[in-house]
């Protein structure tokens, strides 16, 4: 049984990452560079194997249709840098930017729908603070992508709330959150906590207090900027030469359709899929690898009659949620989101919509934050590269003797939130264990899946077990470790969520039987040593 998300500790995780190899600040010897990481030797195990699960179950093996026709999705990787004229097609030029507010005396800048406001929940008797626009003066402010996770944040730093404290916080309206609180003389009240309005901002910015410095007067009027990150090819930096980092893979896939027709013999419909990275100059990262400035995707796009979208809008909605599931994640902390219309992207209007799979993290308990998006794109991107390229894009449908232009339906992953979302889930806490705690990794993701110990170094016990390591290696990620006591050697396995470790000892020599140690109930049974590939095979899964 999992750990709620509450009771575990971003400091502690993060912690942990950091001290078995799992993730670094990128640049750390230089004081590192906010927005972007690096994945140590356990991260990039835990990463790749995500990876190739995705892979595996989405373009070497996919699932089967609503009719248990098999699907076809075929696979590609895209250049990062691709033609300007590509962004502007996309929408990108044009309207990927975010409305900014700047502190002026701080000079931090934040996205304008991520500022949360904080206010007592008074009586009429006791009337709020209010500005000359008609608006609520909230207490204190912070910057946050949600209400939950503003919760989460006066949680860990009470004093901006101070003399309240909150002790139970439960969703109330929407986009809002109602908290329980209680002072220092034990006197009770209630806050609540929700997105301060654009309007708001617009108009009367100085009224609002920083979240920075909490004083009024220091904010800006939100302000347009864009997210995508410039270059230059070529050896000249002129407008002329100018280009973009990509900030999706999608267009990659879009621009490669008519290419996949000519060579593939795919029908509609089928599928194109890509995983790879993505750049945006986010303003504020946050949430250790959450929201970073360079980040993987694991993207397909789902071409498909246009009657047909709705059907394969829900199929594939129930299908990631599904696979998510399969991974380790657990109900309690999976949601289906649907998007509101103001939420929707350009893409998605007049489509079915846009979903996310959100994930309950730590730093948003009780709520939830996107995971994975579906969205049905409708034909727009194709219709938008056929007018900019002038190159036709349309299916010719045998069957049916027509043409058109496919719909598409988008399911678009984060690979490292899904990192992320793997490491919170697996972290368990576990005083009774010398390591205080283990990472229960789903034995096909664990970035170490087999540890081989002998015993003692004496005997001929590190050359059985140098042997049993040899044979395992070609396989799966495994370890050998000599070192130090056995205790400690399960603890280093326990940090790093290494479901199974195998120890020769003196019985071994006499029966050719091996210690099985289980990480997850830590039990311990004795199995033949020719019987333990065999084992690990019935325990991987997938």
């Amino acid at each position: 049984m999992s750990t709620p998300t509450a009771a575990k500790s971003m400091d502690e995780i993060v912690a942990l990452c950091k001290r078995r190899g799992f993730i670094f600040p990128a640049s750390e010897i230089y004081g590192g560079i906010n927005g972007f990481w690096d994945y140590g030797p356990l991260g990039v195990e835990l990463k790749n194997n995500l990876r190739d699960a995705w892979w595996h179950d989405m373009v070497r093996c996919p699932p089967a249709g609503p009719d248990g026709e098999q699907l076809e999705i075929v696979g590609l990787d895209s250049a990062i840098i691709q033609n300007p004229k590509v962004w502007e097609a996309s929408g990108h030029v044009g309207g990927f930017n975010d409305p900014m507010v700047d502190d002026k005396e701080t000079k931090q800048r934040f996205r304008a729908d991520h500022l949360q406001g904080f206010f007592l929940d008074v009586t009429p008797d006791k009337p709020s603070k209010t500005a000359a626009s008609g608006h609520t003066i909230p207490l204190c402010t912070v910057v946050a992508s949600n209400p939950s996770e503003a919760v989460a944040i006066l949680i860990e730093q009470p004093k901006l709330i101070k003399p309240w404290r909150i002790q139970k916080a439960v969703p109330h309206r929407k986009d809002q959150i109602r908290v329980a609180l209680k002072d220092q003389d034990g006197t009770s009240g209630f806050g609540i906590v929700f997105a301060i309005e654009r309007e708001f901002l617009e108009h009367a910015p100085n009224e609002i207090p920083s979240p920075f410095t909490a004083n009024t007067g220091a904010l800006t009027p939100p302000r347009q900027f864009n997210l995508m990150f410039e270059t230059w090819y070529g050896a000249i930096k002129s407008d002329e030469y100018k280009t973009y980092l990509r900030p999706e893979t999608a267009q990659g896939l879009f621009l490669n359709y008519k290419n996949i027709l000519d060579t593939m013999r795919v029908k509609v419909p089928f599928g194109i899929a890509q995983i790879g990275k993505a750049f945006r100059n986010e303003v504020n990262p946050r949430n250790f690898i959450y929201r970073s400035r360079e980040f993987e995707q694991m993207e397909m796009e789902w071409f498909c009659r246009p009657e047909d979208a709705p059907k394969w809008f829900e199929f594939w909605q129930q299908q990631r949620l599904s696979w998510w599931k399969s991974l380790g994640l657990s109900d309690d902390n999976l949601t289906i989101r649907q998007h509101d219309e103001d939420e929707l992207s350009h893409y998605a209007q007049g489509g079915a919509g846009t979903v996310d799979i959100e994930y309950r993290f730590p730093f948003t308990h009780p709520g939830f934050a996107e995971l994975e998006g579906i969205a049905h794109r409708t034909d727009f991107d194709l219709k938008a590269h056929q007018e900019h390229a002038r190159v036709k894009l349309e299916y010719f449908d045998q069957e049916r003797n027509k043409r058109y232009i496919p719909h598409v339906v988008e399911p678009a992953a984060g690979l490292t939130r899904g990192v992320l979302a793997l490491i919170c889930e697996a972290y368990t806490p576990d005083p009774d264990r010398p390591s205080k705690v283990f990472l229960r990794f789903h034995p096909r993701l664990a970035p170490i899946q087999a540890a081989v110990f002998p015993l003692v170094a004496k005997n001929d016990m590190p050359q059985q077990a140098e042997n049993l390591y040899q044979q395992l290696r070609k396989k799966y990620a495994t370890r050998f470790d000599i070192k130090q006591s056995i205790g400690k050697r399960y603890a280093r396995m326990d940090e790093s969520g290494t479901p199974f470790c195998f120890t020769i000892d003196g019985q071994t020599l006499a029966d050719q039987t091996v210690t099985v140690r289980d990480r997850d109930d830590c039990s311990q049974q004795r199995i033949g040593i020719a019987q333990v590939a065999g084992f690990l095979a019935d325990r991987m899964g997938g």
